[in-house]
């Protein structure tokens, strides 16, 4: 983490005391957040993570502030304060209120908690152990991206200690759903093929946007169930989120995947201009 934070508008050193065990979300798990990238000191995609941070909150029933204007300025303010023009910046909204463990003297109904840090180098691929049961897909908050955050942790922690990079999420009825941080792509020739919402993965910014707009001439991407036995009948298999972009999956835990790198290297290329577009002029208004 870099030397400032954001509190509720305010830029404070890193190590400020400024949150307490009272504010119910903080030791509940209770609010949201996104993690955002930060480029030539543009907030990427900003109103696309906004957007799904309030309909998460409004979820969750987590306050939320009804204006992203003023806490737009206030993070272009701490990427200044901390010198920060590239950078991961995460944000966040914890509930303050409810329930019997509540603190006295709270004056807001949630707190605002931002701060950066650099931008990590995820290597050239990524190796993937299995998780079986790791998603839930008709649970009502499936999706959401809440601060009860533990169980991926523990299959992340998991994974690193059998040999694995990230953990590839099966929901319970042994369907890819999602990794912990990422969403998962298959390529079959032209057709680029990732789980639907309804697989109970989370509705990635960079998910949203290579559905949405990439656009590249003979290639369709598309929302499909998969299983891991079609993730062995794919030419590539690849992951993708806000600070790995599209990122080509090495290893499958038991599969045998292969490694045609054409799909992914294309969309990569149209999401790159995509990404340098929006940057260079101007990011959000």
């Amino acid at each position: 983490m870099h030397q400032f934070l954001l509190h509720n508008g305010r830029i404070l050193e890193a190590n400020a005391a400024v949150l307490a065990p009272g504010q119910v979300g903080l030791l509940s798990g209770w609010g949201v957040f996104s993690t955002i990238r930060v480029s030539d000191g543009v907030l990427f995609a900003w109103e696309r993570h906004w957007n799904r941070m309030r309909r998460d909150a409004e979820l969750l029933h987590v306050p939320f502030p009804a204006d992203s204007g003023p806490v737009h300025e206030s993070l272009l303010r701490l990427i200044v304060a901390n010198q920060a023009p590239n950078a991961t910046l995460r944000l966040v909204v914890i509930r303050n209120r409810g329930g019997v463990w509540e603190g006295p003297g709270l004056d807001r109904d949630y707190d605002l908690v931002a701060f950066t840090t650099k931008v990590k180098d995820w290597g050239r691929n990524v190796r993937l152990a299995l998780q079986p049961q790791g998603r839930h897909s008709g649970c009502p908050f499936a999706g959401t991206k809440m601060l009860s955050w533990s169980f991926n942790l523990i299959w992340l922690e998991q994974a690193h200690g059998r040999g694995f990079d990230e953990a590839l999420l099966l929901n319970e009825r042994g369907e890819v759903s999602e990794c912990t941080s990422a969403n998962v792509f298959a390529a079959y020739g032209c057709r680029v093929l990732t789980p639907p919402l309804s697989s109970g993965c989370l509705p990635g910014v960079t998910r949203e946007l290579l559905l949405e707009e990439t656009r590249v001439a003979g290639y369709e991407i598309a929302e499909e169930n998969l299983r891991p036995e079609d993730l062995e009948r794919a030419d590539e298999v690849f992951i993708t989120s806000t600070t790995r972009e599209l990122l080509p999956v090495s290893e499958v835990e038991g599969l045998n995947v292969q490694h045609n790198d054409a799909a992914r290297m294309a969309l990569q290329a149209s999401f790159s201009a995509y990404c340098d577009t929006y940057v260079h002029g101007g990011g959000a208004r």
